[in-house]
């Protein structure tokens, strides 16, 4: 019931045993499963020979923030594992965080300043992985770097969406004191597109980077949504993670005593569910319009491509129900408030999945949560003062340099790619600032693990 993570960390010789694993590899196709490009075999086989400080020197070659990735990634690279072809999978996640904590515990991990200042400024929006991750680069390669954050804490949903159980923030905080002492400068509470436009930024930095996410929840338009009781996720986990930070909160939407209803059985919805039981909810219903995934690889999706799997998260194993093949249909309630969720089972018409005539049944709910994924970036400001255009998918449209077709005006992670995975955003941020700094200098160092239109590997 508290809100410490819930993982320990892992036994040094079952560590060993773990990394050891990975040196029977003849071929280690975790390369094409990781964004990033990690070298996993390689700090594998330096945590087996007991050496820490070279292997997060490793980690940290194609990973800004291993603690992060470590703790919140789905582990595409497990999924390609050479050994999952017939047995488990090397931990590989679990190796990859305990080398970062290892690394911080000792001393390890020092801010890398630049040798010299190269006299280009470059402003930064949003603080996310993304952000972080082209801020940190482009700062060590000599470029003075500001990072813009319209919340009172530099995180992203890092600091906000995640609850504590999952990630406790000290291990945001510690890796930008690094960034602060490398030289990184921060600005919390700044709105841009309104406390400053997007136009001063453009003309006080030589190149500015779009990095504020896809936040626009996706709605549910049915009847009685306007009920009093039903929200987005998000709106129900900021202040929840606000008030765990020691923050006040007016009007908190709390599950103390509620039925509690989650529509979307993603990580979000996880994160929804655990957070309702540490407020002590009476009960937890998750509900997904599709079927349960299966326990083990479909052979429509085989090794080594990333698997739909029954995943079983710490705050599932904590209780709640999850019911599948559950189609919305109605919010009921009683004088302007929700009472509960009326649900059909599903079927395949037309190659649509559609309610069911006949399978309707009321769920009671005092509070439902929308997660539902999300749309998009929020376009206004970005619209009119970038005068950036959007593709197809609602995501800010990007040349192969990750630039938009506004000079100067580059965009990473989430806000260019969609919803995506924390590895994509650090991928992008990193392959982001190496197209910067070849903007801005002519050429640059940096490496670009990927290209903005390599959707191979992204879950969406």
């Amino acid at each position: 019931m508290d809100w410490k993570e819930v993982y320990e960390a892992q036994e040094n010789g079952v560590l060993k045993a773990q990394a050891g694993r990975c040196m029977d590899c003849g071929v280690p196709f975790c390369h094409q499963g990781c964004p990033l490009g990690n070298l996993i075999p390689e700090w594998n086989d330096l945590i087996w020979r007991d050496k820490g400080e070279e292997a997060i020197e490793r980690l940290h070659a194609t990973n800004n923030f291993p603690e992060w990735t470590g703790r919140l990634c789905p582990a595409p690279c497990e999924a390609s594992c050479v050994l999952g072809i017939n047995q488990p999978a090397v931990t590989i996640k679990q190796v990859e965080v305990s080398i970062a904590d290892q690394a911080f515990e000792n001393g390890w991990v020092t801010p890398l300043p630049p040798a010299r200042l190269s006299g280009k400024t470059v402003a930064v929006v949003g603080s996310g992985p993304a952000g972080l991750a082209v801020a940190q680069q482009l700062t060590r390669v000599g470029h003075t770097v500001a990072v813009y954050e319209r919340d009172d804490k530099i995180g992203g949903l890092l600091r906000y969406g995640i609850p504590d159980f999952k990630m406790e923030k000290e291990h945001v905080d510690r890796r930008l004191e690094q960034m602060k002492a490398e030289g990184t400068r921060f600005r919390t509470g700044v709105a841009v597109g309104t406390d400053v436009t997007w136009e001063q930024l453009r003309r006080r930095y030589d190149a500015v980077v779009v990095a504020t996410g896809a936040t626009v929840p996706r709605d549910l338009s049915i009847p009685g949504r306007e009920l009093d009781g039903v929200h987005f996720a998000m709106d129900y986990l900021v202040p929840a993670n606000r008030v765990v930070a020691g923050d006040s909160v007016e009007n908190q939407i709390h599950a103390a005593g509620k039925h509690v209803v989650i529509l979307g059985g993603g990580d979000t919805g996880a994160d929804c569910l655990g957070t309702a039981h540490r407020h002590q909810a009476a009960s937890v219903t998750t509900l997904a319009i599709g079927k349960q995934p299966p326990a083990e690889r479909a052979a429509h999706q085989p090794w080594p491509t990333f698997p739909t799997l029954f995943e079983v998260a710490s705050a599932h194993e904590e209780g709640g129900e999850r019911t599948y093949l559950a189609s919305t249909v109605e919010f009921v309630g009683e004088n302007g408030k929700v009472t509960g969720v009326k649900v059909a089972e599903t079927e395949f018409v037309d190659g649509r999945r559609l309610p069911k005539a006949g399978t309707e049944r009321i769920i009671p709910a005092d509070l439902v949560l929308l997660s539902l994924g999300f749309t998009g970036p929020e376009a206004a400001g970005i619209t009119e003062q970038v005068g950036a255009d959007f593709d197809g998918r609602g995501n800010v449209a990007r040349d192969g340099y990750y630039m938009t077709n506004t000079e100067g005006v580059f965009v990473a992670g989430d806000a260019g790619r969609g919803q995506s995975l924390i590895v994509w955003a650090i991928a992008e941020g990193r392959a982001c600032a190496a197209a910067v700094d070849k903007f801005l200098m002519g050429s640059t160092i940096l490496p670009a693990p990927v290209a903005p239109t390599d959707r191979a590997m992204a879950v969406l």
